[in-house]
């Protein structure tokens, strides 16, 4: 396969080479992609009658689980990266209240455009009760001198329904939570964001493609569970390239992997190097000469765990040279130590025409099942750092 002119297709029947065109790879559309300028309209919804009732209508449909206790629970009914938040409307509209909907509102990093992480809706206590306690995310805000002596932050799962997770955060009063919030940011985002990433990476370990899953044993010897929609691949010596091929909200995950020789190797200006060389060799635009490529002014390297061992986390805006499109990518490096190498998985969108938070953040989920030659795959969680 030659300057990726070739995608393989799954088919009924096995496998077959499916000769495209440049174009087809990734086709030319108008819409051109905006600075990261646009402001997040910092809304939040307030409860309606008739939310409570779509909730009702998706009950009818769920499935029930027996707690540790022996009681029936519910599924958790939302969506991904929803919260609702129970507090008193002189509390949700005071100091307090901001500051938390100004952390959940936050942008995700690395997108082209401001998206906010979570989605958040606001009830009071009185109203929190009947079929709203069965939504996946809950943030409980209380202060009361009376009952509490210092800030507080507990989290509870299964409270109400299966696979639901509540956090509690209490205090005497608001100056104590004022400064507990300034002193931990982004705590109450990042949770969930793990949450959220940990659900993901569970669904991917039951249902996923196993043709990529065996295609990544068999060829680079490593575990990767990519959503089952991804049904087209290029495969070279050490380049693994899976794609949805979606007209709306493109979805592609890439493997590569290179020699290890120092620690070195994990900043972020020596990875954003390889993988341009890397991807820009592998990934041609629509027109001829051009190729993928990283926007170096959007990048954020972080350094993280994964299954007990370093990960660098590289998050930013992918481009093509001579083309106008672009879009975000997550990739995650770490080191084989059986094999002397850097193996490097990344996901990135291309969606032009809608919201790409949902996106990223579902091949984000993917990346966090990564397994390299000798590490097991069984009951693994996301740390959260909160207490349970």
């Amino acid at each position: 396969m030659s300057n990726g002119s070739f995608l393989q297709t799954k088919t009924d029947c096995g496998f077959s080479a499916k000769k495209i065109n440049r174009k087809e790879m990734f086709p030319r559309k108008k819409t051109v992609f905006l600075p990261a300028q646009k402001r997040i309209d910092m809304k939040v919804s307030i409860l309606k009658p008739v939310w409570g009732f779509l909730l009702s209508m998706t009950l009818v449909s769920c499935d029930f689980f027996s707690s540790s206790s022996g009681s029936v629970l519910v599924r958790a009914t939302g969506v991904a990266y929803e919260v609702v938040v129970v507090a008193d409307h002189a509390l949700w509209n005071d100091a307090v209240g901001n500051k938390i909907k100004n952390e959940l509102l936050m942008s995700v990093p690395g997108l082209p455009q401001a998206e906010p992480s979570m989605t958040v809706t606001h009830v009071t206590p009185a109203d929190f009760n009947g079929m709203m306690t069965y939504v996946r995310n809950i943030l409980m805000v209380s202060i009361d001198p009376s009952r509490y002596t210092k800030v507080s932050f507990n989290t509870e799962r299964d409270r109400w329904s299966s696979g639901q997770i509540v956090i509690r955060v209490t205090s005497p009063e608001k100056k104590m939570l004022l400064d507990y919030l300034d002193q931990h940011p982004g705590q109450l985002v990042d949770y969930y964001t793990k949450i959220e990433m940990s659900r993901m990476a569970q669904e991917l370990r039951k249902t996923h493609s196993t043709w990529v899953e065996n295609k990544l044993k068999e060829k680079l010897g490593i575990v990767l569970y990519v959503p089952e929609d991804f049904d087209s691949y290029k495969d070279t010596t050490d380049f693994f390239w899976s794609s949805n091929n979606a007209s709306t909200g493109r979805m592609d995950i890439v493997v590569y992997t290179f020699p290890y020789t120092d620690v070195h190797t994990f900043t972020k200006d020596y990875l954003i190097a390889r993988r341009d060389s890397i991807l820009g060799a592998n990934i041609p635009g629509a027109f001829p000469g051009s190729h993928m490529a990283t926007d170096t002014s959007n990048v954020f390297y972080e350094a993280a765990t994964q299954r007990g061992k370093y990960c660098g986390v590289l998050r930013g805006l992918w481009q093509m040279e001579g083309d106008m499109m672009g879009g975000p990518f997550v990739s995650y490096a770490r080191v084989d130590e059986t094999r002397n190498r850097v193996v490097v998985a990344e996901g990135f969108v291309y969606s032009p025409d809608t919201d790409k938070r949902t996106y990223i953040r579902r091949l984000e989920g993917s990346l966090q099942t990564l397994g390299l030659p000798g590490e097991s795959d069984a009951g693994r969680t996301a740390k959260t750092g909160m207490n349970e």
